[in-house]
C-alpha cells in the first residue's frame, strides 16, 4: 500500500475544498482507510474514515456535517469533501489505511501517506 494525499491550499472561512488520497500499491480491499490531521503544537485527530468493503463512514465530531468521505474503486482512491471550513480545521492532514482494529485509532494503521497542508484564513 502507497498512498500519497492531495489537494489541500488556502481556503476563506466557509470555503470548501477536496483531498484525495490515491493508492499506488496493492488494492484497498479489506482496508480501512483513514484521515488524520495535526495542527501546530497539537496531538494528532481522527478525522473520518471509510471501509473500503462495505463503505461504512465514521466521522470525528468536529466535522459531522461538513465533511464527507467517499471512494472511487475504479481509481483506487479516497477522497475528502470538506465545506464551511473552519480556522480550527487547519492542519496538515494525512491519509492512512489499516485492515484491522478501530478505524478511529490512529495507533492501528500501519500505512500512512505524507500530508497536505490545509489553511483556512482570510
Amino acid at each position: 500500500v502507497q498512498l500519497q494525499a492531495s489537494g489541500g491550499g488556502l481556503v476563506e472561512p466557509g470555503g470548501s475544498l477536496t483531498l484525495s488520497c490515491a493508492n499506488s500499491g496493492i488494492s484497498l480491499d479489506d482496508y480501512t482507510v483513514g484521515w488524520f490531521r495535526q495542527a501546530p503544537g497539537k496531538e494528532r485527530e481522527f478525522v473520518a474514515a471509510i471501509s473500503w468493503s462495505v463503505s461504512s463512514t465514521y466521522y470525528a465530531d468536529s466535522v459531522k456535517g461538513r465533511f464527507t468521505i467517499s471512494r472511487d474503486n475504479a481509481k483506487n482512491t479516497v477522497y475528502l469533501q470538506m465545506t464551511n471550513l473552519k480556522p480550527e480545521d487547519t492542519a496538515v492532514y494525512y491519509c492512512a489505511a489499516q485492515n484491522f482494529g478501530s478505524p478511529t485509532d490512529g495507533r492501528r494503521y500501519g500505512y500512512w501517506g505524507q500530508g497536505t497542508q490545509v489553511t483556512v484564513s482570510s
